[in-house]
């Protein structure tokens, strides 16, 4: 078995060691692999909204159009459906459908199977658009993942899997 390679500080590290100069008796194996999750996620994910500046849109609705493009045609779901993709309030989607229909990136319709529901469908600019941003937060998410191979990253893809299926809320 070859010795693993020395690893590299971070500041999660820092964190980690003056947690153990206070407090000895601490595990604090889940504040290693959170905080770095955490930092990972912020720090992509402040370069992913900067990716989608130069079209209009915020990650968040980003997140919206995404979700109406993956559908499939005719890229149209309620606004029920979306919320509950998104794990957003109905207010705080009121509020990005709002934004996006001004900028004529979704319309929203009566729904012809439902007299009180609304239908949310993706316009032509909006999936011309959503097609563009996606690959602009691809590459951000691409040049992140860049620091391991292809056999590390399908790794780390299995074991956030395992992670993610293991919280109490997606049980």
């Amino acid at each position: 078995m070859s010795a693993r390679p020395p690893q590299r500080k971070d500041p999660v590290d820092a964190i980690i060691d003056q947690w153990a100069a206070v407090r000895p008796d601490l595990d604090t194996k889940a504040m290693e692999v959170f905080g770095r999750i955490y930092r990972l996620s912020r720090t992509v994910g402040d370069r992913m909204d900067k990716a989608y500046t130069p079209y209009g849109i915020s990650r968040g609705e980003f997140d919206v159009l995404a979700t109406l493009r993956r559908s499939g045609e005719p890229y149209t779901l309620s606004p029920r459906q979306l919320s509950a993709t998104l794990m957003l309030t109905t207010g705080g989607m009121t509020g990005r459908l709002d934004k996006l229909e001004r900028a004529d990136l979704l319309r929203r319709s009566p729904d012809p199977h439902d007299r009180r529901g609304l239908q949310v469908t993706l316009t032509e600019k909006g999936l011309n658009l959503i097609d563009q941003a996606v690959g602009a937060g691809l590459a951000v998410q691409t040049e992140a993942l860049s620091a391991l191979d292809a056999e590390q990253a399908d790794q780390l893809a299995d074991l956030l899997r395992e992670l993610l299926a293991g919280a109490p809320e997606s049980r």
